[in-house]
């Protein structure tokens, strides 16, 4: 059976579903920004903070869920003018990647508040060839928060 796919928001997960997630140091072995330890109160900011997104601008990070089970979240975040998508999923679903940005990138494709895409992900990150599967191209190296990161942009006509 194929897992379904759907997005739901973040405050609709338990707080310890997202604690135990972003605690996975296979997680954090991709996001050079991850440097403190997640307990509720770094859950709780984390969670207004999406939403916080969602207020300002419409649209924001959803969690992921597989069959209806939490599998990581995801989703656009606006950067200036910049439509940033990110994906960060439990180990157990890396393998959904291409499916959710797939599901995801058609979102934004319908979406007329969003000309392009953008990705940023870190040097650790060897493997970019999804990207280039879907038509996105690298901009150059970006600094974000004091990391270096890869920035990619995909248009989205």
């Amino acid at each position: 059976m194929k897992d379904e796919i759907t997005f739901a928001r973040l405050p609709e997960i338990a707080p310890s579903e997202i604690m135990a997630h972003m605690s996975d140091p296979r997680v954090a072995e991709h996001m050079p920004l991850l440097t403190f330890q997640w307990d509720e109160a770094a859950v709780a900011k984390f969670v207004a903070s999406k939403e916080e997104c969602w207020n300002r601008d419409g649209l924001g990070h959803w969690a992921v869920l597989s069959n209806d089970r939490y599998v990581g979240w995801g989703g656009f975040q606006k950067e200036g003018d910049e439509w940033d998508y990110g994906l960060v999923l439990m180990p157990e679903a890396f393998g959904l990647g291409v499916r959710v940005s797939r599901k995801a990138i058609a979102f934004a494709i319908a979406d007329e508040r969003i000309p392009f895409v953008t990705f940023l992900l870190p040097p650790s990150r060897k493997n970019q060839s999804a990207l280039d599967r879907i038509g996105a191209a690298f901009v150059g190296k970006v600094d974000y928060d004091g990391s270096t990161f890869l920035k990619y942009r995909l248009e989205t006509p």
